[in-house]
């Protein structure tokens, strides 16, 4: 049973560890982790930066005239290099807390069976076109537009500070996702998982297919956020190469044949990304 839910297991490890340390380090005035999710800096002295607040506050500034201070560019170079090279969209499914709910929301769905179709039409595509427009007013209105409304930011404040109002942007996500569209916010909507998707766009670490070993059961196509990142299961073997691939590993979870893993970039099959 263990070994079925171990990556659920470390990913809620990882969430919550990253929850609770920002909200004891800012409860007792400890320095340890320092910040927010959009701009922080852990173990004292490593700066980290959120990619999609340092590309809106870039383009506000290019009006307002606020500057990005070095530390802040040190931080995003750093996330750059770890999510660039090694865990592309892995930040949604490991670190960001948005997904605890919309995971909640999805096995809820799944228990009761509510709204197995989708009730409205939008495509994938959709988060790039609202990555777009953020960047765009972030550059219009001089100010970070999508930070502004962020339900992750909301989220990420009520637990450290105390919800407010926040709920109702939190609430508006389990609900959307619950009644509307299986992982709707993290799949067709966010912004953030749009450019952790193109920043991780040839990371290495990758979900591997071994088509000898598959059955072609579909429990994890039926089980995957992001079910289009699968077509080659039953198929050929090779690495999951599609951006949108979240690498949460329920996939590798659900796999009663062995025939899905972790493993690395299969770049003989690059093709298969776009």
């Amino acid at each position: 049973m263990m070994k079925k839910i171990r990556f659920l297991i470390l990913r809620r490890c990882i969430q919550l560890g990253i929850l609770s340390a920002f909200f004891i380090c800012n409860y007792y005035t400890i320095n340890f982790f320092n910040g927010n999710l959009n701009s922080s800096k852990i173990f004292w002295i490593i700066p980290m930066s959120d990619p999609l607040s340092i590309a809106q506050i870039f383009l506000s500034g290019a009006i307002s005239g606020i500057a990005i201070g070095s530390e802040a560019l040190i931080g995003l170079f750093i996330v750059l290099i770890i999510y660039g090279v090694f865990f592309g969209r892995g930040y949604c499914s490991y670190v960001c807390p948005m997904n605890m709910i919309t995971d909640l929301a999805n096995f809820l769905r799944r228990m009761f069976g509510f709204n197995v179709n989708k009730k409205i039409n939008i495509t994938r595509k959709s988060k790039y076109a609202i990555l777009t427009l953020s960047l765009f007013l972030s550059f219009i209105l001089a100010v970070p537009a999508f930070d502004l409304i962020s339900p992750i930011s909301m989220l990420h404040r009520g637990i450290i500070f105390g919800m407010g109002f926040g709920i109702f942007g939190i609430l508006s996500v389990f609900l959307f996702d619950l009644f509307f569209i299986k992982n709707g916010f993290c799949g067709y909507i966010c912004p953030l998982g749009a450019i952790y998707s193109l920043i991780g766009k040839y990371s290495i670490i990758r979900v591997k297919h071994n088509k000898d070993n598959c059955t072609k059961c579909n429990k994890c196509i039926i089980i995957c956020p992001e079910p289009q990142v699968l077509d080659l299961i039953g198929k050929r073997s090779g690495s999951i190469n599609k951006i949108d691939c979240m690498k949460c590993a329920r996939c590798i979870e659900v796999c009663n044949d062995n025939a899905l893993k972790y493993g690395f970039f299969d770049f003989k099959n690059i093709r298969s990304e776009k």
